[in-house]
């Protein structure tokens, strides 16, 4: 099934939700003048769609496979691959100084978008690169920069982030990686790392490996440890590829999904130890890293949005070619009609297409809001941007990959029998979609991050605005007294009523009763995503009002609000209410 990039939602989203006008109003994104976001987004839906949704199918039946010590990708990618860096899109957000476009993360977040639904699992490779060059241009000495952003910025290299190990994963405090001093300038790593994507492949002449690794002196914990850069070649001082480094792959995983994407298990220092250079300070690895790992959660946040919009589209082709049954209204003796025109199945169709837009939602938001923090020239303003966007980033991270697997799943069900077999490729985007609640941090660690760590910024004060922020959005919906709009303003109404109370009842228990505030924090994220999504779809309906778009924008914001955002005072129970449950649950799994 085709793939069409739905570019009219994404600039409606970037402009009346994330933000862009006001970006443009306030000179934080001079080169989006004239038109430019719109031509950008146009030729990468034309990549997106030419180039790359073909390759999908293909890269998951061949998959990627080694041999030898050498990882060959599926047919097709290398040349893809290749196209698409010299076409400028690898460079679009990097550094001007190394050859990067500077453009802003919220147009590099839509192009994002696009490469995902196209093909997954090969927009994982160019998404690891992205981090990789963001920690070396952030944190990296003159040497690093000097020798590897230029040639990560084109793309002509790859880069990778190492964190996992077999006995670490989520928790860090038990990585051995160990990094010795040479004396040099230099460090000589050695240990195993697992779950590396892109690890080894033959797409790029070079791979530039970050990773995390202890030095002998290094405090316990994660407090002790650093960050090193290790190239697959060593490089030359007149920048050609020098000799092998003591680096290489011992295998390649055998996935549910993504199969074209080599997730590798990786080993440093079999003969000696694989030479790397430190990026940042010693023992302060964790600090850089998370540069990449925050960049890595935006993008994970538009992989779900992305996995949910292709199962969306390829659903919603085959309801309207599907025919079983007949229409309510038809006279008897009818032929069987499309499956589009039964209630349910347009009600599943309306709930894979709403949440796909309230992730969307949220997801351009976060990438605005982050591009303020960079951006903004008065340093309170930064400093707000930079704490609604640390609040922002769980929640958008797991929900759009939450609704990623629950749109996929919606649209194997639309797909009957068909979808449970592999020809229709619905199965496919299911699969896929499964890893992107998992890495760069579960969903589970996502809540926990959000309650214990985002919700005290500026003593609550942060998140306090946002939810004003939510409550004004109701205002306006009220006061626009739009017939279409059904009951959207009371759900969303209530919904930011059972969301303040909630936040109020987190910040007050999480100092006095931790274990309380974290039985009830995934419940917490997803009522904050149904308001902060809800409301955005009204945002957009709203701006769109009068558009040829609009009374769709309007038909959606409303089916979210009355179906999804409904939730909302039942959430607000599971937080408040629901710890004792969850405590008492022990006896259930003692031994």
């Amino acid at each position: 099934m085709s793939y069409r990039a739905p570019v009219e939602d994404i600039l409606a989203t970037m402009r009346h939700v994330a933000g862009l006008d006001a970006l443009l109003a306030d000179g934080l994104a001079p080169e989006l003048e004239d038109g430019l976001t719109e031509a950008v987004l146009e030729e990468a839906a034309k990549f997106a769609g030419d180039v790359l949704a073909p390759l999908n199918v293909v890269g998951d039946k061949h998959g990627s496979t080694l041999k030898d010590g050498v990882v060959t990708t599926p047919p097709g990618w290398k040349e893809a691959y290749h196209a698409w860096a010299q076409g400028g899109w690898n460079a679009l957000p990097g550094p001007e100084a190394y050859g990067g476009q500077g453009l802003p993360t919220l147009v590099q977040s839509a192009c994002t978008e696009m490469w995902n639904s196209a093909a997954f699992a090969f927009a994982l490779g160019p998404l690891l690169t992205v981090g990789a060059i963001e920690a070396v241009h952030a944190h990296g000495s003159e040497h690093l920069k000097e020798t590897y952003l230029a040639k990560l910025v084109s793309g002509e290299w790859m880069g990778t982030m190492n964190l996992t190990e077999p006995q670490a994963g989520s928790d860090l405090n038990a990585l051995r990686c160990k990094a010795e001093r040479v004396g040099d300038g230099t460090y000589r790593i050695t240990g195993q790392k697992i779950f590396i994507t892109y690890g080894e492949h033959e797409m790029t002449d070079n791979i530039v490996h970050l990773v995390l690794a202890r030095l002998p002196d290094a405090p316990a914990g994660t407090r002790g440890i650093s960050l090193f850069l290790v190239p697959k070649y060593l490089v030359n001082a007149d920048g050609s590829l020098g000799e092998r480094n003591d680096v290489r792959c011992t295998g390649v995983e055998h996935k549910l999904g993504i199969h074209a994407s080599p997730t590798c298990a990786m080993s440093y220092g079999d003969n000696g130890g694989a030479i790397g250079w430190l990026i940042g300070e010693e023992n302060r690895g964790l600090a850089c890293m998370f540069t990449m790992m925050n960049n890595a959660r935006l993008n994970v946040a538009v992989q779900g949005v992305a996995i949910a919009e292709r199962a969306y589209q390829q659903a919603l082709a085959f309801a309207h070619e599907r025919k079983q049954g007949t229409a309510l209204d038809a006279p008897k003796g009818a032929p069987m009609s499309p499956i589009i025109v039964h209630p349910d199945i347009r009600r599943m169709l309306m709930e894979m297409r709403a949440k796909t837009q309230a992730a969307r939602t949220l997801s351009l938001l976060l990438a605005a809001t982050l591009d303020r923090s960079h951006r903004e020239a008065d340093e309170a303003k930064r400093k707000a941007a930079a704490e609604r966007a640390a609040i922002i980033t769980p929640v958008a991270k797991a929900y759009a990959t939450d609704i990623g697997v629950e749109v996929a799943s919606t649209g194997v069900q639309i797909h009957g029998g068909m979808g449970y077999v592999e020809e229709t490729g619905a199965a496919q985007h299911l699969r896929d979609a499964r890893i992107a609640t998992i890495y760069e941090g579960t969903n589970g660690i996502q809540a926990i991050d959000l309650v214990l760590r985002k919700l005290p910024l500026s003593n609550g004060e942060a998140v306090k605005a946002l939810i004003g922020e939510m409550r004004g959005v109701v205002e306006q919906v009220r006061e626009a007294n739009t017939p279409g709009f059904g009951h959207t303003a009371a759900r969303l109404g209530t919904a930011v009523d059972s969301l303040e109370r909630a936040t109020q009842w987190m910040l007050q228990t999480m100092g006095a009763d931790q274990a309380s505030a974290l039985a009830g924090a995934t419940p917490y994220l997803k009522l904050f995503a149904l308001a902060q999504g809800g409301t955005g779809l009204a945002r957009k309906a709203l701006g769109l009002r009068g558009e040829d778009t609009g009374a769709a924008a309007l038909a959606t914001a409303r089916f979210f609000a009355e179906h999804n955002v409904a939730e909302a005072p039942g959430l607000e129970l599971a937080v408040t209410e629901g710890a004792g449950a969850v405590a008492d649950s022990a006896a259930v799994f003692a031994a």
